[in-house]
C-alpha cells in the first residue's frame, strides 16, 4: 500500500480553481477515513486513486457485494498516468453512471487506456461501484 502527502496533487486529476486539487482535500477525504464519497463521480475518482495507491481494502469496501471479488492483486510496477472523466449521469436517486478513461503503464509493454462506463448504486448511505462496460 502506497501513501501520499495530503498536499500533493490528487492522482485523480480533479482541478480546484484551475489548479490540481490537493489529495487531502480531494480523494484523500474518502480513502483515508470512513466518510463516504458524496456522489458516484467522487467515488469513481477515489477508486482510481485507490488503484494507483494500491488500497485494496478501500476498493473492496466500495464494491457492491453482487460483483465484489474476494481479493484484489495489484500488478507490480504499474504506473497510473491519468484519469479523464467524460461524463457523470445521475439516472435516479439511487443509480448513476460515470464514463471515464484511465491510462496506465505496465512495467513491461506499452501504455494502456481503460475506457469504461461504470454503474453505481446508492445503498445503506454509500455509493458503491457495481460493474461497468468497456467502451
Amino acid at each position: 500500500m502506497k501513501s501520499l502527502d495530503p498536499d500533493n496533487a490528487c492522482p485523480c486529476g480533479r482541478l480546484n480553481s484551475k489548479k490540481p486539487a490537493p489529495y487531502g482535500q480531494c480523494c484523500g477525504r474518502w480513502l483515508d477515513s470512513d466518510t463516504p464519497a458524496p456522489d458516484a463521480e467522487s467515488l469513481m475518482r477515489s477508486r482510481y486513486c485507490a488503484f494507483a495507491l494500491e488500497r485494496a481494502p478501500y476498493l473492496l469496501r466500495t464494491w457492491h457485494a453482487s460483483h465484489r471479488p474476494s481479493s484484489i492483486e495489484f500488478e507490480p510496477g504499474v504506473k497510473w498516468l491519468g484519469l479523464e472523466v467524460r461524463s457523470h449521469t445521475v439516472l435516479d436517486a439511487t443509480h448513476a453512471e460515470v464514463e471515464f478513461v484511465a491510462r496506465q503503464k505496465p512495467l513491461a509493454g506499452p501504455a494502456v487506456r481503460l475506457h469504461e462506463r461504470s454503474r453505481f448504486v446508492w445503498e445503506d448511505g454509500h455509493w458503491l461501484y457495481v460493474d461497468g462496460d468497456a467502451l
